[in-house]
C-alpha cells in the first residue's frame, strides 16, 4: 500500500482568487450531467489549495453524482471465491497494513467475518484527524447556536441528506456527525482513501467502485455514557447489499474507552432480532450471543491503537465495547462503502 498523504489540517488554505468562479463554472457541468469531471477538476483543485467553498460543493456534487452514473454491472460471482488467509482460526484475524491486499480483504470476511489491520494509517496522521473531528464537532455547535455558515466552513455545513435529512439530531445524540457534514473531513477522508489504495483494494472485492454513504459514515467522539447494542447492518440494510465497514480508531479503544465488541466468527445470514433479551427491534439480544459463543463462535474485544483499522461487511453481529471503569472518550471514524450495484438507497451515496 502506498504511504498516505501528510499535512491533512495543516494544509494552507486558497485565497479568494477565482474559486467562486470557478465553482459557477464547475456547477454549470454538473447540471448539464457531467458531474464526475467536475468532481475531478474540483478535487484537484482543493488538493492544491484546500478552500471550505470548494469543499462544501464538492459534497454537493458527490451527493448528485450517483443518479448519472451509467447502470453499475454487479459482479456475477458473489460472494467471490477467495481462499482462507487464516485457516483454523478462531477469533478476529489480524495484519500490517503493509499486508492488506482484495485478497485477504475479501478472504478474512468471507470466512471469519472481519479483519483487523494493524497501522493502516501512521499514529501522527489519525492525530491529525482526531483533532479534524473536533474542529467539525465545535463548528456543528456553532451553527447550532446560531453561527451562519460562512463561519462554520471548512468544518461544518450540512450536505442536503434528502429523506435521511430528518435523522441527523439521532447521530448527533450518539456521540457522532455525518462525514459529509465536515467538507473538510470528507474530502481529507477520500484523499486518504485513494493514497493508501483502500478504494482500489474495495473496489477489487465489490467487482465495481464503491460508493460511500451520506447516513452511515460518521465522525465520532463517544462518551462513556454512551448506549451499547448488538446488532447487523444488514437487519435494517438488508441482507443482499455488498458493503465493507472501515471502522477507523483514532484514539486508544478497548481499554480505558469504549471500542468494539465483535462475534470473531462468519455468519452468514442476518440473525433473529428483537428476541432473547434484544430492546430493539433491530437488535440481537445477549441471550442470543451467548448461545452463538457456546456454538464456537466467541465474542472478541481487540485493544486498538490509534491508526488501527476493523473492516467488516453487513453481516458482522457487534457492539460498541462499553465498560465499567472506562474514563475516556473515544476517537473513531466509520466508513460505509458499498457496490453501487447493489446501494441501499436510504442511505444517500456519495461518489469518490
Amino acid at each position: 500500500m502506498p504511504p498516505p498523504t501528510a499535512a491533512l489540517a495543516e494544509r494552507p488554505l486558497a485565497g479568494p482568487d477565482d474559486i467562486d468562479a470557478l465553482i459557477a463554472e464547475l456547477e454549470t457541468r454538473v447540471q448539464s450531467g457531467d458531474a464526475l469531471s467536475a468532481i475531478r477538476q474540483a478535487t484537484t483543485r482543493n488538493r492544491a489549495a484546500p478552500d471550505g467553498r470548494l469543499e462544501r460543493k464538492l459534497a454537493d456534487w458527490r451527493h448528485r453524482a450517483f443518479a448519472m452514473l451509467p447502470p453499475a454491472t454487479p459482479r456475477p460471482d458473489w460472494p467471490p471465491a477467495y481462499p482462507d488467509p487464516f485457516p483454523g482460526l478462531i477469533g478476529v484475524p489480524e495484519i500490517p497494513a503493509a499486508a492488506l491486499t482484495t485478497e485477504m480483504l475479501g478472504g478474512a470476511i468471507l470466512h471469519h467475518g472481519s479483519l483487523l489491520v494493524r497501522g493502516l494509517l501512521p499514529s501522527a496522521v489519525a492525530d491529525a484527524l482526531r483533532t479534524n473531528v473536533d474542529l467539525a464537532l465545535a463548528a456543528r455547535d456553532e451553527k447550532l447556536a446560531g453561527a451562519a455558515e460562512d463561519t462554520t466552513l471548512p468544518w461544518y455545513a450540512e450536505v442536503d441528506a434528502g429523506k435521511i435529512a430528518d435523522s441527523r439530531p439521532w447521530t448527533w445524540d450518539c456521540g457522532a456527525i455525518w462525514t459529509a457534514d465536515s467538507p473538510r473531513n470528507l474530502s481529507t477522508l477520500i484523499d486518504l482513501f485513494e493514497t493508501t489504495g483502500i478504494i482500489d483494494i474495495i473496489a477489487g472485492y465489490f467487482g465495481e467502485r464503491p460508493a460511500l454513504s451520506i447516513g452511515k459514515s460518521t465522525l465520532r467522539r463517544v462518551p462513556t455514557t454512551a448506549g451499547t447494542d448488538w446488532h447487523q447492518d444488514g437487519s435494517f440494510l438488508g441482507e443482499q447489499v455488498r458493503s465493507v465497514n472501515l471502522w477507523l480508531a483514532l484514539s486508544p479503544c478497548g481499554q480505558d474507552a469504549a471500542g468494539l465488541d465483535v462475534v470473531g466468527r462468519r455468519l452468514p445470514y442476518v440473525m433473529q432480532c428483537h428476541t432473547h433479551g434484544a430492546v430493539f427491534d433491530w437488535a440481537c439480544g445477549p441471550g442470543l450471543v451467548e448461545i452463538l459463543a457456546r456454538g464456537g463462535a466467541p465474542v472478541v474485544s481487540p485493544l486498538f491503537e490509534p491508526g488501527d483499522a476493523l473492516l467488516f461487511d453487513h453481516l458482522m453481529l457487534h457492539r460498541t465495547g462499553i465498560r465499567p471503569g472506562m474514563t475516556h472518550e473515544r476517537w473513531a471514524l466509520e466508513n460505509w462503502f458499498f457496490a453501487p450495484s447493489s446501494y441501499p438507497m436510504d442511505q444517500e451515496p456519495l461518489v469518490i
